[in-house]
């Protein structure tokens, strides 16, 4: 295999995530992978200006007796460590030793390995393993009548919040998901079309919704619908589904990752054997089976099967309007657009397939900010890391309320949320295909 050299053109590639050998596990070869790592970043320091992961290893670096990693306590690693939240953009978009390059830089699986290490010898924290169990809180806050709307009461009391923030760990300022009884499952009625395939797409797709998408967004879930249907699309719902397991990934927790999927990958091999192609309306659960699953599980035909059949929503639209698919009678204008790329959608390698959607409606300007929103699920809830979460988010917010645009989007709900509750400008988030639905009139 050839060398990539600092600089190269060549396309960097992903390696298996080897997670079943017993080298994974190994504490002294993580700890001295950590330090080889590190050791380029130090000299690097490229990355500085994303996440705190690389802040906080110069400051342990810097502050150290020799300033160099070997002055750094191992015992130290782990405060890296707990900054990463796995957006991918280190790899992706900054470093440059990433393979092939000889010095084979992974930062974000080195982190995962990391993480799963300290997951297994912890266990971890209640309220960490509570907020990534987003199965069963959203089964838990919808399924009884009225609990929902006294829990959504309650996370807007600022008496029950300052509790919370003391008992749990969860910060008071946070914006939290709101649930709703009547889920998306429970509403989502499709129309009987005659898929017509196109280029790469079927023109049948499956909704994988999502725990988010069922149970806190269920209008968006319609919005699909409504976008994908107006486009003679054939649209279902997954017959069943349990979170894609991205929390738990990002927690460490691999053996709650492979019970969630072994839950999915069955049903949604299923629907692929069937002619579906699947959709998702988060980005994070998109990057889970293009991405994360594949390489978690490399000699999983049914894991590889989904993985082709996965498709970013833009992106699906984008392959039908190359094909002359996608109609054009928009009969509302959506005015000027600022537009967050959430990092999950940006490392699919993809291009602004959103943007360019939303392009073609008239009148219609996209202002695409290109920066992390700071906050990666449960990063921007947490009481240790509220903060630094508003630090990341700063750039962006300062770009949305400079433009002032009409609207601001992000195709990542949470992040949305988290930006419009910082951002002086913004009355309410949107998300992309909600925009589209009414450039539509529908």
């Amino acid at each position: 295999m050839s060398q990539r050299g600092e600089g190269s053109l060549e396309a960097p590639t992903r390696h298996p995530i080897a997670w079943r050998e017993d080298h994974f596990w190994d504490k002294s070869a993580l700890n001295e992978e950590l330090e080889r790592v590190y050791d380029v970043c130090h000299g690097c320091r490229r990355c500085v200006s994303l996440c705190d992961s690389f802040p906080t290893l110069f400051d342990l670096v810097d502050e150290s007796e020799t300033m160099e990693v070997d002055g750094v306590d191992p015992a130290d690693y782990q405060k890296v460590v707990d900054q990463c939240y796995l957006c991918d953009l280190c790899y992706l978009t900054k470093c440059p030793y990433v393979p092939p390059h000889e010095w084979n830089i992974d930062f974000p699986h080195l982190m995962l390995r990391a993480k799963a290490q300290s997951y297994k010898a912890t266990g971890g924290k209640f309220r960490d393993n509570l907020l990534t169990s987003t199965d069963a809180m959203g089964k838990a806050l919808t399924t009884i009548p009225l609990v929902d709307v006294t829990a959504n009461a309650m996370n807007k009391n600022p008496l029950f919040r300052n509790a919370l923030e003391h008992t749990l760990g969860v910060h008071r300022d946070a914006p939290l998901p709101t649930y709703h009884r009547k889920t998306l499952r429970k509403q989502f009625v499709s129309q009987a079309k005659t898929p017509k395939p196109l280029g790469a797409t079927t023109g049948k797709v499956a909704f994988y919704a999502t725990c988010y998408g069922n149970y806190t967004t269920p209008d968006l879930g319609l919005d699909f619908v409504k976008v994908f249907e107006h486009n003679d699309i054939a649209i279902e719902l997954v017959p069943k589904e349990a979170c894609c397991g991205m929390p738990k990934l990002e927690l460490g927790d691999l053996d709650s990752v492979d019970a969630l999927k072994e839950k999915n990958i069955p049903i949604l091999a299923q629907l692929v054997d069937e002619g579906f192609d699947l959709i998702a309306p988060i980005p994070s659960c998109v990057l889970m089976y293009k991405q994360e699953l594949p390489l978690m599980y490399p000699d999983d035909p049914d894991v590889l099967k989904v993985q082709k059949a996965f498709f970013d929503p833009f992106e699906y639209l984008f392959l039908r309007h190359k094909q002359g698919g996608l109609k054009l009678d928009f009969t509302t204008s959506l005015g000027d657009i600022s537009y967050q790329v959430a990092c999950h959608l940006r490392v699919q390698n993809i291009g602004n397939k959103t943007r360019d959607i939303l392009n073609l409606v008239a009148e219609t300007e996209v202002h695409t900010i290109e920066r992390c929103s700071g906050h990666d699920g449960t990063y921007a809830v947490k009481e240790e890391t509220r903060a630094k979460s508003v630090k990341i988010a700063k750039p962006v917010v300062r770009q949305v309320d400079t433009k002032k645009a009409q609207h601001f989007a992000s195709d990542c709900p949470m992040a949305a949320v988290h930006i419009a509750n910082l951002a002086e400008s913004v009355d309410e988030a949107a998300h992309p295909m909600t925009l589209l639905r009414k450039a539509y009139g529908l």
